[in-house]
């Protein structure tokens, strides 16, 4: 048995009293309060379960981002989520196994404690509980979209060389996930991790390469222990007066790493088009998470919601891989943003047809302050699932 490691985020927030306080010209004189809270409507009609689901739920945070000194700030946030009228969902830690699951359980955790050092505009270093993202979230996240958040004990570099060359290493102790740190599954709450990310990117035409390289043990999950080694480009252009295009191509390949399981070999393959006009975004997308029968390509880290369909039927990649077909349309109307989008699900191996998805929501920013929500997604199954009608209502404040 391997013993017990302090978190990093403990050490962190009981060295927060220890940033210097000599100023420079650069810092900040005020530390800011951090609060935010949102209030959220959750129903899930699934085909699978005889009842439907109601997940009436509100998020508050509350933290303190500190004063820059000489380069230096720190972090110390709290998060709490709790269900308000009724419990008619399954939220994996209330017992409720006969309701659709909504992944939003009654919690209270530290959620972000770091301290950071930034002694010019290219280099910064965190160290500490934090969210992490890297690029567009799809093997990186902290999956804002759920209650709780997922955040990590962490140590985050990054630097920008005169050149245009940017480099960022990531080394993550722990991640904390969406299930909360109240669960009474240890190994659902939280990953032990000894994970290494390694990321350079550089200007290129339009756009930016990337090339990227994650050596991630899960000590909670052994088998699940794997390596990315991925090419990812964007590029877009901006007609303020016409019609201006967007793109993005990347390419990834999986393998087992340190005691993951011999299965372990997929390819990650996508592309993305689109075209901008009178402020209305069209696009055309194309992803593969290969898959051979006997595993599909993971990503357990990830911001899912945002891939894939909003009704999250494919979190976990089935074994024959999945091939995301995707059209979708948004537009933003003065306060008003709408966005429109179609999935057709395919697999990757075995000639499957596994269902399709419309999404759609309208938000509406009726202050600096406040932000409202209304969004639905309708999967429909065929070989893959149940029929599933998800809907949203959230209200939001941001201090």
């Amino acid at each position: 048995m391997k013993p017990a490691r302090t978190p990093l985020a403990l050490c962190i927030a009981l060295g927060l009293s220890f940033v210097p306080l000599q100023a420079t010209a650069a810092d900040t004189d005020n530390g800011k309060i951090l609060f935010d809270a949102r209030w959220r409507l959750e129903q899930v009609d699934d085909d699978a379960f005889a009842k439907n689901a109601d997940a009436d739920t509100v998020r508050v945070r509350l933290g303190y981002r500190t004063a820059v000194r000489s380069g230096w700030s720190g972090v110390l946030e709290v998060e709490a989520t709790q269900h308000l009228f009724g419990e008619d969902f399954n939220s994996t830690a209330n017992g409720k196994g006969t309701y659709p699951t909504v992944l939003d359980p009654d919690n209270t955790e530290l959620n972000q404690a770091y301290v950071r050092y930034a002694p010019d505009a290219g280099t910064q270093l965190t160290v500490g509980r934090q969210r992490v993202q890297w690029d567009n979230q799809r093997f990186i996240g902290n999956v804002g979209w759920r209650q709780n958040e997922q955040t990590f004990d962490a140590v985050d570099f990054q630097h920008s060389f005169d050149n245009g060359l940017k480099l960022r290493y990531d080394y993550l102790d722990r991640v904390q996930r969406v299930y909360g740190a109240d669960h009474p599954n240890e190994n659902l709450a939280r990953f032990q991790l000894n994970a290494h990310l390694f990321g350079l990117s550089h200007g290129l035409g339009p756009g930016v390469l990337s090339g990227y390289a994650h050596f991630i043990e899960n000590q909670t999950l052994p088998l699940t222990s794997h390596r990315n080694m991925g090419i990812r480009y964007t590029a877009k252009k901006a007609v303020p007066d016409g019609v201006g295009w967007l793109a993005s191509a990347e390419y990834a390949k999986q393998k087992d790493y340190a005691d993951g399981s011999a299965v372990i070999d997929a390819d990650y393959l996508a592309f993305e088009g689109g075209i901008v006009w009178n402020a209305n975004t069209v696009k055309i997308g194309w992803e593969k998470l290969g898959g051979d029968g006997h595993y599909g390509f993971a990503t357990p880290l990830a911001t899912l919601h945002a891939f894939d369909g909003w009704a999250d039927k494919f979190l976990t990649t089935p074994a024959n891989g999945l091939i995301d077909t995707s059209l979708a349309w948004n537009r933003k109307f003065g306060k008003v943003s709408a966005a429109v989008a179609w999935h057709d699900f395919q697999s990757d191996a075995g000639n499957q047809h596994y269902g399709s998805e419309w999404d759609a929501s309208l938000g509406y920013a009726f202050d600096p302050h406040w932000n409202g929500l209304v969004k639905l997604a309708d999967y429909r199954a065929d070989s893959f699932a149940r029929d599933t009608l998800k809907t949203w209502i959230a209200l939001e404040y941001v201090y």
